[in-house]
């Protein structure tokens, strides 16, 4: 305030050296005898007196501009930072049903863009104060030299009022509307980018594209007609002080030509009043910024106001490492569009006890695991950990005493390192290994170019979803809970990492009190307790033997998943095994059926159904093409199986089969398979193979040289004719590329 008060003196100040030189040096006004005192009466002391003085109040005044800014700026700042940070933690103590129902985006563009409103409004409001002090002292001195100039000046202040009110009234619901698509915009853009995989894969990008334009165009067409209203509002504001202007100037010259006032008090007077009209102009436009920002802080203070549904209840106390022991008592939860969504749910779970939360999709199980967790709290009941209420337990000891591994791995764009420790911040590097050998991750890390210093981008998109999971599951191995919480975390991988996964799984739950979210029934048979919830309701509980004796809903679920097995398992699997011998290759195509005890490890090919394994007839060629289109490989070497999977699983990888197959070609490969043929097969088989194909790449040295039909290629002098013309004189069985 204090400076506010010095720029306002300041601008006060500004007219008088004008003054003085008209007046009192050109003309015969007496010179004050403060200023003679301090330089003389003569006309060349004058004159540096008043233009000394001129460039000293410019001067002062722009130092403490520089200063105000400065001050302005970091308290501008800084308020903004406070408050985007009161905004971002309030979010994160926001219940999940706030979260659920509000659009991500549109939390973005208030923290972004909406909460720097705050600052602004502070840092504008000495800005006010100082054209307030200028206007007043302004239009004093100004009465002071000549009252009717300053009233015919100053009477259009209530026009440029009732100016100002109309704006606020009209244009405050646009404004509203306005930030409102902009808003949308943000959000479009949002869910299209954390979507992306599913954009590119539908093929939507133009759908996305146009759906963001429309919005956009729709946005820029109303802040444009937003800005026009606003641009003709200023029109009005400076037509009326120039209307002010002109009135003082025409009656001030009449004055001065009857001899009423000096041409250097008119000067004055009109510099004053340009001085009024300046602040009061600026007023009008600090008006307006002040309503643009009063609408962000409003949607903004929205976000502050919302309340917090889960907090510390008053004397919580915080505990240690909690023994894991859990009791439901009688709870029941309601979401808003989902009333009794959980119904008297009563359960208890020893501590270093696993249970199983099993139902149809729906049934609530993921509602119970986050009250649980007290990510909600019940409408009635209450939840015991250890036998004490969890809301008298401080939330973040309750939260201290989970591990959670989600069926989504959810992760972090920083490095592997930084994901692992994110379970225990302080932790060593050693630590971290330590828990991702426990994992099973060590390996496949380690293979990384970075290692463990690997950036995953964006939601962990660089590396597997397999590999996500094992990562995941090395953060809860780090973070060392005695409640695990596993919520179907190998519903959505491959059978072969699954058990990968489930071997790290089961140690981690070695003395830890467990809860796991199953759909596949084969899952949980060795867990502690299974309780079946329907509906809202825990409807069965027992372990695996006691419930599937009972006829009820886990009866239900468990035969028809049986039978769903046993109808897969009754379709015929076709299986090649591929041997591997000093002789020629072999490759018998057996059939069998698989039943639900057969494994196909050790190079065992168990029993057939009475089918009799036999080798396909045909030329080797005939078997080659056979072999791609078999549901499973088993390669066997020296009576042991080395690899299984599809044909294009194996050929990926460095392996026997890789290597047989590309003997069996008689190619090597380049950048992918390579079609070519067997050296035992005749030359014209082989050529009627190569023709077949609608496009044919020749690559030399990992370089394409050509590349087209046979008949295109045959009539072209290049590297595919020199084959050609060789094969067809049997001078070389290498292959073709």
């Amino acid at each position: 305030m204090v400076l506010t008060a010095f720029l306002a003196g300041l601008a006060l100040a500004e007219p008088w050296p004008l003054a003085f030189v008209i007046d009192s040096v050109l003309g015969d006004k007496p010179v004050p005898s403060w200023v003679s005192g301090i330089v003389g009466d003569g006309s060349g002391a004058l004159i540096l007196f008043a233009v000394g003085g001129s460039l000293l109040i410019t001067l002062a005044s722009g130092g403490l501009t520089v200063v105000n800014e400065y001050l302005t700026t970091t308290v501008d700042q800084r308020m903004v930072l406070d408050f985007r940070s009161d905004m971002f933690e309030h979010a994160q103590r926001l219940s999940l049903t706030y979260h659920d129902d509000s659009s991500t985006g549109l939390l973005m563009y208030r923290l972004n863009n909406q909460a720097s409103a705050l600052g602004k409004i502070v840092v504008a409001l000495p800005e006010l104060v100082q054209s307030v002090l200028t206007i007043l002292g302004m239009a004093y001195v100004t009465y002071r030299i000549d009252r009717d100039l300053a009233l015919l000046g100053l009477a259009v202040v209530p026009l440029i009022y009732y100016s100002t009110t109309y704006y606020a009234n009209r244009i405050e619901p646009q404004l509203f509307r306005v930030r409102g698509m902009e808003a949308r915009n943000l959000t479009i853009v949002h869910e299209a980018m954390s979507m992306m995989r599913v954009v590119v894969a539908f093929g939507r990008e133009k759908h996305e594209f146009h759906r963001f334009r429309k919005q956009g165009e729709a946005a820029v067409d109303a802040r444009v007609h937003l800005t026009v209203r606003q641009t003709l509002f200023k029109l009005a504001v400076s037509f009326l002080t120039a209307a002010g202007t002109a009135g003082v100037l025409g009656v001030g010259a009449q004055q001065v030509l009857a001899g009423q006032m000096s041409a250097g008090e008119l000067l004055v007077i009109m510099s004053y009043i340009a001085a009024v009209y300046t602040p009061l102009e600026s007023m009008t436009n600090l008006m307006a910024t002040f309503q643009q920002q009063f609408i962000s802080l409003e949607h903004s203070l929205e976000l502050m106001d919302t309340p917090i549904e889960v907090t510390d209840r008053p004397g919580a106390k915080a505990i240690g490492r909690a023994r894991g022991e859990l009791e439901l008592d009688g709870v029941w939860f309601s979401y808003k569009t989902r009333p009794d969504t959980l119904r008297d749910i009563s359960v208890s779970i020893p501590a270093g006890h696993a249970i199983a939360l099993v139902g149809p999709t729906g049934a609530g199980k993921s509602t119970l695991v986050s009250m649980i967790t007290r990510l909600y709290d019940p409408d009635r009941g209450r939840l015991l950990l250890d036998g004490a209420d969890i809301r008298d337990i401080k939330l973040e000891s309750v939260r201290a005493q989970f591990s959670i591994v989600l069926q989504e791995p959810l992760l972090f764009s920083g490095t592997i390192q930084q994901n692992i420790r994110y379970g225990r911040p302080g932790a060593s590097l050693e630590d971290v290994i330590e828990a991702a050998r426990a994992a099973n991750a060590h390996e496949f890390i380690t293979n990384l170019p970075d290692g463990y210093d690997t950036r995953l981008g964006e939601r962990g998109t660089k590396i597997s979803g397999g590999e996500r999971q094992r990562i995941a599951v090395a953060r809860a191995f780090l973070r060392d809970a005695p409640i695990l919480i596993l919520d179907e975390p190998t519903s959505s991988i491959d059978s072969r990492t699954e058990g990968v996964i489930l071997d790290a799984l089961d140690r981690l739950m070695e003395g830890r009190t467990t809860i796991m979210i199953a759909h596949r029934l084969s899952t949980v048979r060795s867990v502690d307790q299974i309780v079946v919830v329907n509906d809202g309701q825990i409807v069965q509980s027992g372990t695996h033997d006691e419930l599937i004796e009972q006829d009820g809903l886990y009866r239900q679920l468990w035969h028809a998943q049986v039978r769903e097995r046993q109808r897969a398992r009754s379709r015929s699997e076709r299986v090649a095994v591929m041997t591997s011998s000093q002789d020629d290759i072999v490759i018998p195509i057996i059939h069998w059926r698989l039943n639900e005890h057969e494994a196909l490890g050790n190079g065992d090919r168990g029993e057939n159904d009475g089918t009799n394994g036999s080798e396909p007839t045909g030329t080797a060629e005939q078997q080659l093409a056979h072999i791609r289109s078999i549901d499973h490989v088993l390669v066997v070497n020296d009576g042991e199986l080395v690899q299984h999977g599809t044909h294009d699983e194996l050929i990926e990888q460095n392996g026997l089969y890789q290597r047989m197959w590309l003997d069996a070609l008689g190619a090597e490969a380049q950048d992918g398979e390579t079609a070519a043929v067997p050296t035992e097969f005749d030359p014209r088989a082989r050529l009627s193979a190569i023709r077949g194909p609608d496009r044919i790449v020749v690559l030399l040295g990992g370089e394409r040289v050509q590349d087209g039909t046979h008949d295109e290629l045959i009539d072209q002098d290049g590297l595919y004719r020199e084959l050609w013309l060789r094969y067809l004189d049997g001078r070389d069985r290498s292959g073709l590329g």
